[in-house]
């Protein structure tokens, strides 16, 4: 991370990421409400703003423009004070994020998540086998300066509420920070 870049920004930008299920949406817009942070929720951003190139018929979503959403982003992520959520890190420029959030799931909770939102079966197993090699977690890695990765379990309504707190805390003493 370019140290420069955040020192310039008065609040931090954090990255939720994570397998589809395991919850970066309600941490991510709970703790935008207990900052008062701006959640930025990629997927719904894809949508409303036409940043993808077609529908993906084998994976069943939006095949994302990673350039269009950089750019939509950009000047918003300079400012500072932004929860992004997303299934995937790597496309995002490293000097965005001062922290970013693994979420991690048991395989049986994810199970039932993925199928109560309806998914195919290919589409849970897909999910289920990012999740057990964890493919999120190596990516943030390998994507980002080992200090800012963190993963947290994401099991229950518990750890959500200790996450969200814990991040709250992080957020709140990392602002105005110079």
């Amino acid at each position: 991370m370019a140290q420069g870049d955040s020192d310039m920004r008065k609040k931090p930008n954090i990255l939720i990421t994570g397998t589809p299920g395991t919850g970066k949406t309600t941490t991510a817009s709970a703790l935008a409400e207990a900052t008062q942070f701006r959640h930025i929720n990629i997927g719904d951003l894809v949508k409303e703003k036409n940043l993808h190139d077609g529908w993906d018929d084998q994976f069943d979503c939006y095949i994302i423009n990673e350039d269009l959403v950089c750019d939509e982003l950009e000047d918003i992520m300079e400012e500072g004070g932004n929860i992004v959520d997303y299934h995937g890190c790597d496309f995002f420029p490293e000097r965005w994020f001062d922290q970013v959030v693994v979420l991690q799931t048991d395989n049986s909770v994810l199970y039932d998540r993925l199928s109560k939102r309806g998914y195919s079966e290919t589409k849970i197993s897909n999910n289920m086998e990012c999740e057990i090699f964890q493919v999120l977690l190596e990516e943030a890695k390998e994507s980002y300066p080992e200090g800012i990765v963190v993963a947290l379990r994401s099991d229950s309504i518990d750890d959500i509420t200790n996450n969200i707190a814990t991040l709250t805390h992080w957020l709140t003493t990392r602002q105005n920070v110079p």
